[in-house]
């Protein structure tokens, strides 16, 4: 039978970190024995073999492995190598925790940025230029832009988000299997979100929003969030009676209330009647605004029917690009929105300041161009050409509402 001789380095040396010399007469011999028997032919036997590990200038190991075959002694054979050593850095990734810390944070990432979509950012982010816009209606002198008058801004902002929030979910959960279709990249559709958590945190916002609301106690704000809230439900809730995303007038009138109703004069209100405690009157700005937004916000609601008339046909959805075609109804958006720096820029040049007439009247030849040229080369064939533009039109309704108080100012 086999026997294997292990020599086994002097353990104190490797402790004290010395050269490691291995006496032979110090080996001690470990016998494992073979599990099958030996079939080594008289004739041709393995020779003994010898590793030896040179020293090295640090640390030296002299590791002897010899293998004798039974019955048997054969010259030794010696090899040399050289061992060479590769220094890895340490690195925190190694560790299990900071691999669990990483993982929580890309999970914290992924689930923000699917929350930043479901809020519809575009949207939220003119709805806050709205409000600032409509509450520069309540100012009367330069001295009335003060801490109080941000205040009140800030309160219309926070709670009318809050309650987008909501409605936003609202909307995308009442359209789940459509958006699987027409826009397969907000988060409910692809996956991203899970419909519970998106009914969880819609209810908690609009909890939050009037309670807020509540606490304030500005009854223009509360009733602006209702008539919010009620528009919205109604629009996307497939209940008798509601579901009004089925009738393009209907839906068309959801779109224009809300931004030509709701938040423009519910924020002037607030401003007028609870922040600053005046009289109730309505500024002949404020009625270019309503106009303005009543103009634009029907552009903005036939436009976003267009690229979503695969999904709408399928689902039974009646909308007038469906009954009009892509082409006419696009046509008209344009129109609108033209109609709309039209009135803008009357708004800007009954100013009495000769540099407010310059700046809005300028100012809406240009925004004005610049939409006519973006309309023009839309290709109303590709879907993402009629999404771009309509995302554009979106950023253009937000500069239109950093020009809209300058008339107020003047």
């Amino acid at each position: 039978m086999e026997s294997l001789h292990l020599s086994s380095p002097n353990v104190a040396s490797l402790i004290n970190g010395g050269n490691l010399w291995l006496s032979i007469h110090s080996i001690k011999n470990i016998y494992y024995p073979s599990s099958y028997p030996t079939k080594i032919s008289q004739h041709r036997r393995k020779p003994q073999t010898e590793y030896n590990y040179l020293r090295f200038r640090q640390t030296t190991l002299n590791h002897r492995y010899k293998c004798t075959g039974e019955g048997s002694t054969y010259k030794d054979r010696n090899e040399e190598f050289v061992a060479k050593s590769t220094t890895i850095p340490y690195s925190d990734s190694d560790q299990p925790h900071a691999s669990y810390d990483k993982s929580i944070l890309h999970n914290i990432k992924e689930f923000s940025n699917a929350f930043f979509k479901l809020t519809s950012p575009y949207a939220l982010a003119t709805l806050s230029l709205g409000i600032l816009s409509a509450s520069f209606h309540a100012v009367d002198k330069l001295t009335d832009v003060s801490p109080l008058f941000f205040i009140g801004v800030l309160q219309a902002v926070i709670t009318q988000t809050f309650v987008s929030f909501f409605v936003t979910g609202v909307n995308q959960m009442a359209d789940l299997d459509i958006d699987k279709i027409n826009k397969p990249y907000l988060p409910l559709a692809s996956g991203q979100i899970s419909p519970r958590t998106s009914v969880i945190f819609g209810a908690s916002f609009l909890i939050l929003g009037m309670w807020l609301a509540w606490v304030i106690g500005s009854s223009p704000l509360i009733w602006g969030l209702v008539l919010h809230c009620f528009l919205w439900i109604a629009y996307s809730v497939n209940v008798p009676l509601l579901r009004w995303k089925r009738n393009p007038f209907l839906a068309a009138m959801c779109t224009f209330a809300t931004w030509t109703i709701v938040f423009p004069i519910s924020s002037f209100l607030h401003m007028q009647t609870f922040v600053f405690k005046r009289p109730l009157i309505f500024p002949r700005s404020l009625i270019f605004d309503v106009t303005f937004m009543g103009l634009y916000s029907l552009g903005i609601a036939l436009c976003k029917d267009i690229p979503d008339v695969e999904g709408d046909a399928k689902f039974g959805i009646d909308t007038f690009a469906i009954r009009f075609g892509q082409k006419r109804v696009f046509q008209i958006c344009v129109c609108l929105f033209e109609m709309a720096f039209g009135v803008a820029f009357l708004a800007g040049v009954k100013s009495p300041s000769l540099w407010i007439k310059i700046i809005t009247g300028v100012g809406h030849i240009i925004i004005a161009s610049v939409v006519w040229y973006r309309a023009k080369s839309t290709n109303l064939s590709s879907k993402s050409s009629v999404l771009s533009f309509y995302f554009f039109i979106w950023k253009v309704l937000s500069a239109e509402l950093l020009l809209m108080p300058l008339a107020r100012l003047g």
